[in-house]
């Protein structure tokens, strides 16, 4: 749940959206792969989504303009089940970003 090097370069990326558009409002919904229990995976998950919000709030991003949601492993990129490659874990872990409002 921590914020590496490469994720916060891409954090940034978003930083600078969201500061030429003081109007958007967006959701950091935060996903896992399916090693784990259901519950550690929420909780992961949930630690992410909090610590993303945290990042961009603390490049001077408003409170008002992001929220975030872990989603646990109950949305995968690939449903592959318990046949997965490493490579479908690392696809499945991910956050992404919804517009709410533009």
């Amino acid at each position: 749940s921590n914020i590496t090097q490469e994720g916060a370069f891409e954090l940034d990326k978003l930083v600078q959206v969201l500061k030429n558009n003081p109007n958007m409002v967006v959701l950091a919904k935060a996903h896992t792969d399916n090693r784990g229990s259901d519950q550690y995976n929420m909780n992961l998950s949930d630690r992410r989504a909090k610590s993303t919000v945290q990042y961009l709030l603390s490049k001077g991003i408003s409170k008002n303009q992001i929220s975030g949601k872990g989603m646990g492993e109950t949305e995968p990129k690939v449903d592959c089940k318990e046949a997965c490659t490493e490579e479908q874990h690392a696809a499945n872990r991910r956050s992404e970003f919804l517009i709410v409002k533009k």
